[in-house]
């Protein structure tokens, strides 16, 4: 997007054209590559930055400043900074793509690293809310050369020209924007000061801002940063950077972390939110570099498992995007990632060797989180275990008190099938953990790795079984008749019967099964409908894994009420009713055969109730 005008010898008059459509490419800037006009205010505060830069790299003495100002529907931001020639004032500001940090003789490009600005799109992205800008500037480079004026307008013409000596008499630059129709919102005072201090708080030189009514220019910068600041006491330090939180995030942490990566050129600090937060929640983390904010919104920048702090950071090696508003995911942003998970991971083992009543009141509020990162840290897992909570048979506790009682330690993969078994299991002494929650399972495969002594497995039918109180062999035999009806009834179903006695009374059945149990039933199930390749298949599958069972409470009163009824069927259609009760209370899923089971039942209970209450007709 070079100028086509003569060389800057010609009439000062001369009107000049971009190569490019600048209100398509307005239009380009506002709707595709930024995400706010707001960032306009960046932009200016950028290019000034960057000229003082070089300034300072040119002549170390020279006394820099940056003013900005706004009123009447006009911004204006004036540095002392390096200034431009006429030469440079064509070649650059009209420029896409060129920029006086890039390759070639001048003093800037020797001290890239040090600059903001990396894609040259410059003043041009101001046209975003700016129907004209102006631009008065004078070279610290060529001290001779006379102050130049570049004015430009959105229809995308512009003009150089050359002032006399007073109208500049020191280098540097000065620009001002006139609003665009519409976008006079983005000119009040009161909101270029706030984009200013948002953008611009951490930036390494002084700028101020005047909104024109006649007081003093305000600070917009405010460093060192809070969590480089020196403070008389710790309390004190936490304390400010709890009203930094609460100014920037608008909560007050639970607790901070500092994050600090000297070969990284990573500086700031995590604050850990009070309340609980979903693990699919991506925080948006604020992030500047080089003292500039790049996005309040990245959600690259931390593990994903540390979704229980929002951090602040200042950074002087990531990449950012071409729009600027976040950072580029590549092998360096990577490598950080990790690290500043090191240092939470770090703050969580500080934690828990001085400091157990902070790290309880942490854990009470994100243990999902430190759940999240144990599955793939074994000695994070085993430094947490006196912490973690689990919800367990003997009540909610962490797995160190869990296995001081239970040597062995049988898990339940949903929560339904967890609060069926429990109360059972509790009365009798069987050490059931509820892995239905998130990462739960994870954790308890993980154990025996950190506690070899442990013996960890699923829950089956047998182990219950085997914990409950046997019958009585005479009382066994009283129901053999019962029992045996009880079987053949449920035998479709793929289902055994034993008779137990066990606590609580109330409960009258358990349906109990594990997962060979349900690997048979479906296997099952398939052969059912399978072609005569897959039933020859599927036959010869067939092995010896256990069936579910239905274990009969013998002392709950109904089921010694059902196993005195006289008549078979209606005892068969009540075993029927209990199937269905405990399948229900499982909460498994119901195949084709449970739901035509339950209703047979009910129907069947219904035509025996209705049935028991018919008085015989009155023979007239």
């Amino acid at each position: 997007m070079t100028s086509t005008s003569p060389p800057p010898s010609a009439p000062p008059s001369a009107a000049h054209n971009f190569q490019v459509d600048l209100r398509g490419l307005v239009d380009l800037l506002s709707h595709h590559l930024y995400s706010s006009p707001r960032v306009y205010v960046r932009e200016l505060l950028q290019n000034a930055v960057d000229a003082v830069t070089a300034r300072h790299a040119l002549d170390p003495g020279a006394r820099v400043h940056i003013r900005l100002a706004a009123a009447d529907g006009r911004v204006t931001i004036e540095d002392s900074g390096i200034g431009l020639t006429a030469d440079e004032a064509h070649s650059l500001l009209a420029t896409i793509g060129r920029s006086s940090k890039r390759g070639g003789e001048h003093g800037l490009e020797t001290a890239r690293r040090e600059f903001l600005g990396q894609f040259g799109i410059g003043l041009l992205a101001c046209f975003v809310v700016a129907r004209q800008i102006r631009v008065v500037t004078r070279s610290a480079r060529d001290p001779q050369a006379a102050p130049v004026e570049w004015l430009a307008a959105d229809d995308g013409s512009y003009t150089v020209r050359e002032l006399p000596h007073e109208a500049r008499p020191e280098p540097g630059t000065t620009v001002v924007l006139e609003a665009r129709p519409g976008a006079a919102e983005w000119t009040v005072p009161a909101k270029v000061e706030q984009l200013a201090r948002d953008y611009g708080s951490l930036l390494p030189y002084e700028i101020t801002f005047d909104d024109g009514l006649g007081g003093a220019p305000r600070p917009v910068t405010d460093r060192p940063a809070v969590w480089d600041r020196a403070f008389p006491t710790p309390v004190a330090r936490r304390v400010a950077l709890a009203g930094h939180c609460a100014e920037l995030f608008g909560f007050t942490p639970l607790d901070t972390i500092d994050l600090d990566l000297p070969v990284a050129g990573v500086r700031g600090v995590a604050y850990v939110l009070p309340e609980p937060t979903s693990p699919a929640h991506r925080a948006g983390h604020r992030v500047h570099l080089k003292g500039m904010l790049l996005t309040d919104r990245a959600d690259n920048l931390l593990p994903d498992w540390a979704f229980f702090v929002r951090a602040v950071v200042d950074t002087d090696t990531l990449r950012p995007t071409a729009s600027r508003e976040n950072l580029y995911d590549d092998e360096t942003l990577s490598a950080v990632r990790d690290a500043l998970g090191t240092s939470v991971r770090g703050w969580l083992a500080e934690l828990a060797a001085s400091d157990p009543e902070r790290l309880a009141a942490f854990l009470r509020v994100h243990h999902l989180g430190v759940k999240s990162m144990a599955r793939h840290d074994a000695e994070l897992f085993a430094l947490m275990l006196p912490w973690l909570p689990f919800e367990t048979s003997d009540g909610p506790m962490s797995l160190v008190e869990f296995t001081a009682a239970h040597s062995e330690i049988h898990f339940t993969r949903t929560v339904e099938e967890f609060r069926q078994i429990a109360p059972i299991a509790a009365a009798h002494g069987l050490g059931v953990v509820n892995a239905g929650y998130t990462y739960d399972a994870d954790l308890l495969a993980l154990l025996p790795s950190v506690r070899p002594e442990l013996k960890v497995a699923e829950l089956d039918a047998g182990a219950v079984t085997e914990r409950l109180d046997p019958v009585p062999t005479a009382a066994e035999l009283e129901l053999a008749s019962f029992l045996s009806t009880a079987r053949t009834r449920l035998e479709a179903q793929g289902c055994d019967v034993v008779l137990r006695a066990f606590q609580p009374v109330s409960v009258p059945a358990l349906y109990l099964d594990d997962r060979q149990a349900r690997q048979e039933r479906d296997r099952t199930a398939a052969l059912e409908g399978a072609d005569s390749l897959w039933t020859g298949i599927l036959g010869s599958l067939r092995g010896s894994a256990p069936r579910a069972r239905l274990v009969l409470n013998h002392n709950n009163p109904l089921i010694r009420r059902i196993s005195a009824l006289p008549d078979a069927e209606l005892t068969a259609t009540a075993v029927e009713s209990l199937y269905g009760q405990a399948l229900l209370m499982s909460q498994r899923p119901l195949r084709p055969a449970d739901s035509s089971l339950l209703n047979r039942a009910f129907l069947g209970l219904l035509e025996w109730a209705t049935h028991a209450t018919d008085t015989p007709e009155d023979p007239k």
